[in-house]
């Protein structure tokens, strides 16, 4: 806003046409949506009482931290990290510059995650004896806002979550949100590469109560070489740890693969998020391996491949005898 405009008194309708026009002259997608989630972030009102008090007079202090919220968004800084939220599975979670942004596609993972586990071990009571189900060991891999282990945590209130993450940082926004959404007795987080930790400690104890029974991974996709094809706000904002799987973008992948097959116990399910035209690579190196079964690809709302399962096979007896011998 001008010095002029910031000595006369605006009201709400004249600040949200204003920040629709610098935001749609500075190419900011979504302009629309940005201006008035900033405009409601700074008055601490839904969008409802905003288009009720059209005539409401902003204070000082709210017309500038307006303008300065603008200045940001135009030079590129996503809106969600500005306003510090952004809802997923119907839940509001905080986000930092230190994690993902999360997507509305990310959603799908929760959803064939369900899929999979099903009647018989998806739901805290077994429908044909009554009994308590048994306990779920899941693990989350690559956490940052630790979006998809609360989900999971308050779909399935007999998991015990495992939450991983190279990024201290990301685990302390994890930690709040787990804390937020009332799972966080639920949710253990761990710093480390992938699942490196869980397989020492595998390797050391031999227990298969190590073992999981779901993995779950939202894991960075994007190849190097593809960071100038990225918009604005991706690039040069968000963590390129969690964006950038290597210079083919599918190392994650092939090093997680290889980890799950360690770490999940028969019938385990790995569930992958998928990165454009990945779905290839990822099949290939499931097939491999040979220690995957029921491998399927569910596409999202736009029918782009996006999300990929399958089930551990129980292992050969040969591996089994080498491991007692270890």
């Amino acid at each position: 806003m001008t010095t002029a405009k910031k000595n006369q008194a605006v009201d709400v309708r004249a600040s949200l046409k204003d920040g629709l026009a610098r935001l749609r002259a500075a190419g900011v997608p979504s302009s629309t949506l940005a201006a008035e989630l900033l405009l409601m972030h700074v008055l601490g009102r839904d969008r409802a009482w905003m288009y009720a008090h059209s005539e409401a007079v902003l204070t000082p202090a709210e017309a500038d931290r307006y303008a300065e919220f603008l200045q940001r968004r135009a030079s590129g800084e996503p809106t969600q990290y500005l306003t510090g939220k952004q809802e997923f599975w119907g839940l509001e979670f905080e986000v930092t510059p230190a994690v993902l942004i999360p997507r509305p596609e990310t959603e799908h993972l929760i959803e064939v995650v369900l899929e999979r586990l099903g009647d018989e071990r998806g739901i805290k009571i077994n429908m044909r004896t009554g009994a308590p189900s048994q306990t779920l060991r899941i693990a989350d891999v690559g956490t940052g806002s630790g979006c998809i282990a609360v989900a999971l945590a308050r779909e399935l209130p007999h998991a015990q979550l495992f939450a991983t993450d190279i990024s201290s940082d990301a685990l302390a926004v994890a930690q709040r949100n787990a804390i937020r959404h009332g799972t966080a007795d639920r949710i253990q987080l761990v710093r480390t590469d992938l699942l490196g930790d869980f397989l020492k400690r595998k390797h050391a104890s031999n227990d298969a109560a190590q073992l999981f029974d779901v993995i779950v991974s939202n894991p960075p996709y994007v190849a190097r070489s593809e960071a100038k094809e990225l918009p604005r706000e991706v690039r040069d904002h968000e963590p390129a740890a969690a964006l950038f799987g290597g210079p083919a973008g599918i190392e994650m992948y092939e090093r997680l693969i290889e980890q799950a097959a360690e770490l999940l116990a028969a019938r385990g399910i790995l569930v992958l998020e998928l990165g454009y035209n990945c779905g290839e690579a990822v099949r290939t190196t499931l097939s491999r391996q040979g220690a995957w079964a029921n491998v399927s690809v569910s596409g999202d709302l736009a029918g782009i491949p996006r999300v990929m399962a399958a089930e551990r096979v129980r292992e050969p007896a040969l591996n089994c005898d080498r491991r007692a011998r270890a």
